[in-house]
């Protein structure tokens, strides 16, 4: 298992990440600690959650993620050999502290909760889910300024940040569905009030959404804030498990309608050419997609997620495959045909 550096913290991370949000929902307790077992074991040090998790969010599961990694922490007596990241929500969220945002309040609430949860003294990486502000992220590409907007500044965010840092709490920070204004933005504070500087950005990439690569590629290699990609499947999509209509019992798109960003038309025309690709060359059309994210120069981690252990040992399988250069010009063909159609 290949290893990067997470950001200027002298930490190293797996090239591959456990993504844990189907744990509560989709996934049992036992299920989960079966797939955490094998992640660790394949050589997988780095666990990322959220307080907010299992997904799709309701009061009833929230936090229950957590708790399924900190029995299996306990259990398992592992904790100085993982890291650790979770996340505190962004607004929007009525049934997380009455109405979920980024003020210093908030965010030292959700850490305390969060610990208590995952059943240990501090987390690696805390990251700010989404931002305080209206911008783009979620699937909004177009930027339209409010002014009267009721925002929380990034620098009350941070300076939180920093005071549980200084707390022990916390090793290190990073952001989660930024934009390139975001993420300089807080580079800045950094240097002018001495708040912890960003580790890392954690938003969606994959075959599908390369809009990452507009602004903040360049930022994460020039100042070392590299990219923590989710969704590098498209929530599955990019298997071809999906195409021609077809949904498959327990699938993420057959129980839930909120994710159909990533079912459009356009998606699923620029999908079926990548699974044709793939067959093709006789790869496998999700380890494929998975290898391509892996070979990105400004990836720090690729964060992975299974419901099953089959398609764990798939993800999994990744980490080893290498790209030809015939494979590698017809993807960059692909995408210059159906451009992001599912950012």
């Amino acid at each position: 298992m290949q290893t990067r550096p997470l950001g200027q913290t002298g930490m190293k991370v797996s090239r591959l990440c456990l993504g844990t949000m189907t744990f509560g929902e989709q996934n049992t307790e036992s299920e989960a600690h079966e797939q955490l077992d094998r992640a660790v074991a394949f050589g997988i040090n780095f666990i990322d959650t959220a307080e907010m998790y299992p997904v799709p969010p309701t009061a009833e599961t929230q936090g229950r993620t957590e708790q399924y990694i900190g029995s299996w922490l306990k259990q398992r007596g592992v904790r100085d050999d993982v890291i650790l990241a979770t996340k505190v929500a962004g607004p929007g969220m009525a049934h997380v502290r009455g109405g979920s945002r980024l003020t210093r309040e908030h965010i030292h609430a959700a850490i305390d909760s969060s610990l208590q949860r995952l059943q240990t003294d501090y987390v690696d990486l805390y990251q700010l889910h989404w931002p305080d502000r209206g911008t783009n992220f979620f699937g909004r590409l177009g930027y339209r300024w409010n002014e009267e907007e009721d925002a929380t500044s990034l620098e009350e965010s941070l300076s939180a940040l920093k005071e549980l840092v200084d707390a022990g709490k916390v090793r290190a920070i990073g952001l989660s569905n930024e934009t390139p204004w975001g993420v300089m933005h807080s580079l800045q504070l950094a240097e002018r009030l001495g708040v912890p500087r960003v580790a890392s950005v954690q938003n969606p990439y994959s075959l599908l959404n390369r809009s990452y690569e507009v602004g903040l590629a360049e930022i994460a290699q020039r100042e070392e804030v590299g990219l923590l990609a989710y969704s590098p499947l498209a929530f599955g999509v990019l298997s071809g498990k999906y195409l021609d209509g077809a949904r498959p019992p327990k699938a993420r798109l057959t129980l839930y309608e909120r994710f159909q960003r990533y079912n459009s038309p356009l998606a699923e025309r620029a999908t079926r050419a990548y699974v044709e690709l793939a067959r093709e060359h006789g790869l496998d059309p999700a380890q494929m997609a998975l290898a391509w994210v892996n070979s990105r120069p400004f990836l720090t981690s690729n964060i992975i997620g299974a419901t099953t252990m089959e398609q764990l040992e798939s993800n999994l399988g990744s980490e080893s495959l290498v790209l030809s250069d015939e494979v590698l010009e017809a993807i960059e063909t692909i995408h210059v045909e159906t451009p992001n159609p599912s950012p």
